[in-house]
């Protein structure tokens, strides 16, 4: 389901977006920027922090009880941001980039304060019943937790009272940190104006994942992206990076102080191997989602990448396994060495613990990075980066996407339980407004995955990025949210998926399963005989063939039956759009009377598209019947029977020249006809391409004025009847009856019951029979 909505189609759009089941929240005319989310599953709420305010809404539905708070910047600091030279209406406003859960009652809240960084406590309340939403009066300093510009990125992650965060740490946009501020310890940072550290970074996630079983081994992982270092490729270009800290990291005792020793980065790869030996590389990190697994200190790392390349456009999803990433960072480090001055492979010897080790009784014995040697702490300060870089589970990205008018922007993955087996659901953002919705499917082992598209929806308006997600598996709800506001939709949709157990197989979609009536919602623990699931086959042959024979699945599909018209020497397109986006479509061709098919291939006359077939040149003898088919996993099924009649020339003349006074006299089903079907004004809406252009232009004007002639009929009809009506009781109450008047209503009321009649029987004709296809 794809459809661009445009402004002056409302109505259009509010039906497609009530049919994908979408809630949305519009926004306030005086806010945007809708991207900070924080999901509290617990109390029912979704906490979005957008521009100079902060919402609370019910996950049950975004769009009813739902809370604000305004947090405008002061007058004072807008217009210090104003005379800075920024943009009063984009820029000098409080753009909230923080959301963190601080304690049980309370979460920390920061944002860009007119390029003057502002933090502060919102009291929610501890439990759901409470109904708290306050914002503290008392207002910290934001430095090192939100950046100064709004339009820059920033990752932060609350973690015992300490608030990891990367961000940028100046006016300018130009020293960017990862920092550690609040808590119990010093402020602490990333080495300043250091390249080898960080260059000119975007920063996309913050997340913790335990090393060991030991918490003193506890790491911070931060995801980003940023320029390459000088020397590390030929001209300016992008790398994607994770980042390593160690969360007992206090900084160095005589090098190094406030400043982390256990900071290491190493270059996240996702690309396509090419045939002639050079890789397509999707280096611009958008996202990343971290599934957990029965082992905690295992997930699986699910990243968005697009390209930084002029010559093309595309996005991909890799997957990445901590295990290679911690044998990258137990590698050799990157070292500059050379007559070139390049970066190779560090040879010599690397100092006791290494460089990265977190102290603790695990490793070394050490119990705080204070007591590091210096020999650690230099090697450190000089060695941020690995020379090998992490590459994706099965060395290549699991979905890629080119050509294609948008790209990637966000993901969030569901890990769902099937009959045969769990599959990780993953829906992705792009930044056109739309969800695309794809399921992993293993074809002979796990690393060999088939990704298998089961829905692209557009939840927006209009188009606009995605730029937040949140999924909540207790509601079964996805949250999004773009700079125009904040839509919900279901993670499941059985219903689009047919009325038939074959189409309900042949999705593959493991929410939904076949109960024997219906698709509808898959439930592990329930236990019924006629439910039917295939997500890895998709093989509705196996799965339905006892429920009811082939060709009563054939038959039972939802089979369109239309009626169309063309004429001679025109074009014209027969629409076909299988339900499965994994379907490939083929037309057959039938004479009238003649039981005969035969295949239509594409030719000069005859072209298939995914849409449907495009016929340039209509001869009178394409009428006959066209048959679309859908084949899928060896099952065919017909999805559309469309009867089409080539109209010649000179008939088309006749019926355009056809008198007005006896069209517009003469009842409806007096019209012209065919020797088999009866024409209606609105089968000639596809004419457009017609030779005698002017002449069809003529004909609808007639039927337009004939239309306009029989509303003022109409018109003058009622307000004669509600005349005559008022009469009658005015002289009824005086009790005279004139049976002039009386005879003359009845005539109106005859009058008025024709005209109903004629336009009833027009409205029913025309429904008839199916609109014709748009004109290519």
């Amino acid at each position: 389901i794809r459809t661009k909505c445009e402004k002056d189609e409302t109505k259009m759009c509010v039906e497609m977006l009530a049919s994908n089941n979408l809630v949305t929240f519009d926004g306030l005319a005086n806010s945007s920027a809708y991207h900070t989310f924080l999901l509290d599953e617990e109390k029912g709420r979704l906490v979005v922090g957008a521009k100079d305010h902060i919402f609370s809404f019910n996950l049950l539905n975004i769009s009813k009880d739902y809370a604000q708070i305004s947090w405008p910047a002061s007058p004072t600091r807008r217009d210090e941001c104003k005379w800075a030279g920024k943009d009063l209406s984009r820029e000098c406003s409080n753009f909230i980039k923080v959301l963190q859960p601080f304690n049980q009652t309370h979460l920390y809240v920061c944002g860009t304060g007119a390029f003057h960084p502002v933090c502060s406590y919102l009291e929610v309340g501890k439990k759901p019943e409470d109904s708290v939403f306050r914002l503290e009066p008392h207002v910290e300093n934001g430095r090192g937790k939100s950046p100064y510009d709004p339009k820059l990125l920033t990752a932060s992650m609350l973690i015992d009272g300490e608030l990891y965060a990367g961000t940028s740490a100046d006016f300018m946009g130009r020293d960017f940190a990862i920092f550690r501020t609040l808590g119990k310890h010093h402020p602490i940072r990333t080495e300043q104006h250091d390249s080898r550290w960080l260059n000119d970074p975007r920063f996309v996630g913050v997340h913790l994942i335990p090393e060991s079983d030991n918490p003193e081994d506890d790491k911070i992982y931060l995801f980003f992206r940023e320029n390459a270092m000088d020397g590390e490729h030929v001209g300016k270009a992008t790398h994607a990076r994770i980042g390593q800290l160690c969360k007992n990291d206090l900084g160095g005792h005589r090098s190094l102080v406030n400043k982390w020793t256990t900071f290491l980065k190493a270059r996240l790869i996702c690309s396509v191997p090419g045939s002639n030996g050079i890789d397509t590389h999707f280096d611009e990190l958008q996202d990343v989602f971290l599934m957990s697994t029965k082992d905690p200190k295992s997930p699986v790392i699910y990243a968005v990448f697009t390209t930084s390349s002029n010559i093309f456009k595309g996005s991909a999803v890799c997957m990445y396994s901590m295990t290679d990433i911690r044998r990258v960072f137990l590698g050799p480090y990157a070292h500059r060495d050379g007559p070139n001055y390049q970066w190779v492979p560090f040879q010599g010897r690397v100092p006791y613990p290494r460089p990265g080790t977190c102290p603790s009784k695990t490793f070394g014995g050490f119990d705080t990075t204070k007591d590091l040697p210096d020999e650690v702490v230099t090697f450190a300060r000089s060695h941020p980066a690995m020379f090998n870089p992490v590459y994706p589970i099965n060395n290549r990205p699991i979905i890629v996407k080119t050509d294609v008018d948008y790209q990637f922007t966000q993901i969030v993955v569901d890990k769902v339980e099937a009959e045969d087996g769990q599959y990780d659901v993953m829906f992705i953002g792009t930044d056109i407004g739309t969800i695309l919705k794809v399921v992993s499917i293993p074809r002979g082992s796990w690393h060999d995955l088939e990704e298998v598209l089961l829905e692209e929806m557009t939840v927006f308006r209009e188009p606009t990025a995605i730029k937040a997600m949140e999924l909540s598996t207790k509601q079964q709800q996805l949250y999004l949210g773009s700079d125009i506001g904040v839509s919900q939709m279901p993670l499941h949709r059985c219903e689009v998926y047919g009325k038939a157990c074959a189409e309900c197989c042949l999705a593959r979609d493991p929410y939904c399963a076949w109960d024997g009536t219906e698709c509808s919602r898959y439930f592990p623990m329930a236990k019924r005989r006629t439910r039917r699931q295939d997500i890895r086959n998709g093989d509705p042959l196996t799965q339905c063939s006892d429920l009811q024979h082939h060709d009563e699945l054939n038959g039972q599909m939802t089979l369109l039956d239309k009626t169309v018209y063309g004429v001679e020497n025109s074009s014209t397109f027969l629409e076909c759009n299988p339900k499965s986006q994994r379907a490939l479509t083929y037309w057959q061709y039938q004479r009238s009377f003649d039981d005969h098919k035969q295949e239509i291939r594409s030719d000069e006359r005859f072209i298939r598209t995914e849409q449907g077939l495009l016929i340039r040149t209509l001869h009178k003898k394409d009428s006959g019947i066209y048959l679309c088919q859908a084949v899928e996993h060896g099952f065919m099924q017909t999805l559309l029977k469309v009867t089409l009649e080539v109209i010649d020339t000179n008939r088309l003349e006749e019926l355009l020249h056809h008198d007005e006074e006896a069209a517009a006299s003469a009842p409806a089903q007096d019209l012209p006809s065919t020797p088999s079907h009866k024409l209606w004004y609105r089968d000639f809406l596809s004419l457009v391409n017609h030779p005698t252009l002017n002449s069809v232009d003529e004909f609808c004007e007639q039927v337009w004025k004939r239309e306009r002639k029989h509303r003022k009929q109409k018109a003058h009809l009622v307000q004669q009847v509600q005349i005559h009506q008022q009469q009658q009781q005015q002289q009824q109450q005086k009790g005279v009856v004139n049976p002039h008047t009386h005879m003359h209503a009845q005539g109106l009321a005859a009058k008025w019951k024709h005209l109903q009649e004629r336009q009833k029987g027009r409205n029913r004709r025309t429904h008839e029979l199916e609109r014709a296809p748009r004109s290519v």
